[in-house]
């Protein structure tokens, strides 16, 4: 498959074609296309490592979209749209975008944020092809100094960046892996969220709402009761506490 580290999904072709140019003036390969169809059938014989959809796809949604790609890919999506509600930016981050830019942009701040993105996106990329390759030396070598029981069933196995429930595996995002992993090891210490921002995503541009929505699917995945978490606490004002693991 051919490999572009952007794809610009936006009906605007004006706005599409401008910000691809822009990308690829400096060296970040980027190809647009402008609805739902194109971008679908794009996706299926390409290679890309980020996504820039807007809401508006002339007929269909940018947030349907978002939906029909988290089924299959995993790359990080940003959602960038003239669409400026409250409730526009929660459901974008709550169906899978990793952050929701504003129109107008700056192209110049853009490129630096899709920049810092695709950093950590590739970081963690061959991070994850790392522990795998030494996964068959590290079970057997550390399996008791890796694995951190959070629950009864639930367990972190660090050297392997897995987590289970039991037997069954469950899937994190590589960051939000990582946003465990600190609160892992900051365990019973209040973490602040400017401290999460700039140690967990070490991203200026990232706010708190982006924050907040992976915290809520790390309880989806590892409270009982998500809407009463007794694991991850949210200190009001201030930002989160891991409780004390078994």
């Amino acid at each position: 498959m051919d490999e572009v580290k952007v794809l610009i999904i936006d009906d605007d072709e004006l706005i599409a074609q401008s910000t691809t140019e822009y990308f690829n003036m400096f060296d970040v390969k980027s190809e647009y296309v402008t609805d739902y169809d194109s971008a679908v059938s794009y996706l299926e014989t390409h290679m890309v490592s980020l996504l820039l959809l807007d809401i508006n796809l002339g007929d269909k949604s940018g947030f349907d979209l978002c939906k029909k790609v988290r089924e299959n890919y995993d790359m990080p999506i940003l959602f960038i749209s003239a669409r400026t509600s409250d409730d526009d930016v929660l459901i974008a981050l709550n169906i899978g975008g990793d952050d929701y830019i504003k129109k107008p942009f700056t192209l110049n701040i853009l490129l630096a944020k899709v920049k810092a993105i695709l950093l950590r996106y590739e970081k963690a990329k061959a991070a994850l092809a790392n522990d795998n390759e030494s996964a068959t030396i590290t079970k057997d070598e550390s399996k008791s100094t890796t694995k951190i029981k959070l629950t009864e069933d639930i367990v972190l196995d660090t050297g392997i960046h897995k987590l289970k429930n039991g037997d069954a595996q469950i899937d994190l995002k590589a960051m939000e892996y990582k946003l465990l992993k600190y609160l892992v090891d900051n365990v019973g210490r209040v973490v602040t969220k400017d401290e999460l921002l700039k140690e967990v995503w070490n991203d200026e541009f990232i706010g708190e709402g982006t924050l907040a929505v992976h915290v809520r699917h790390l309880r989806e995945k590892i409270e009982e009761d998500p809407k009463h978490p007794e694991l991850i606490k949210t200190i009001w004002g201030v930002g989160y506490l891991l409780e004390q693991y078994l």
